[in-house]
């Protein structure tokens, strides 16, 4: 595979979970997910964390997904490869468990004294990649093989922190963000 296409591929194939944490920011707010619970002294979760934005999250990486799919032989055919389409499995897998990643991201920070916005170096910037994979293998592992190679998770490993954190630079200079991270 060219360094192109796997970039391109890595990009594309992630978009169904890159999408969701941004689209919960956006549409945040409500009920939080932990009711205002406590383990200990430390909230479970957090009000960041709420059950709008998770669902609103994954409706967005679900439609971003359905639109990816449509258009994908027209890219793929102006680009000379294929790219991706989603199997409904395999969206769920990303969009479901780039959300699940952060809402365990957050339980973490939480256990760790982190207070809601604290950096967590690694954890911020891969929590939804850790969890949205294996979650992605587990639901089509077929569809999971046949495009996320070594070398595109690979990209995806080092592709992710920075677009992550040039868009939470982006968010927090729109003033969608309290902290730049």
């Amino acid at each position: 595979m060219a360094v192109l296409e796997t970039l391109v591929i890595a990009f594309w194939a992630m978009l169904p979970a890159y999408v969701p944490n941004n689209a919960a920011v956006l549409a945040g707010g409500g009920q939080p997910i932990d009711g205002g619970r406590t383990w200990g002294d430390k909230r479970v979760l957090g009000d960041g964390k709420t059950w709008r934005g998770t669902a609103m999250g994954v409706a967005a990486g679900l439609a971003l997904a359905a639109v990816l799919t449509v258009i994908a032989g027209d890219v793929g055919s102006a680009l000379g490869f294929d790219v991706p389409a989603f199997t409904p499995l395999a969206a769920l897998g990303l969009a479901g468990g780039a959300m699940l990643g952060d809402i365990l991201a957050s339980f973490l920070k939480r256990r760790t004294g982190r207070q809601r916005g604290a950096m967590f170096p690694g954890l911020d910037q891969l929590d939804f990649v850790v969890v949205s994979l294996p979650l992605v293998a587990l639901l089509d592992f077929e569809w999971f093989r046949e495009w996320f190679t070594l070398e595109v998770i690979l990209v995806v490993v080092v592709l992710t922190p920075i677009l992550h954190v040039t868009t939470n630079m982006a968010a927090y200079k729109l003033e969608l963000k309290n902290e730049p991270w």
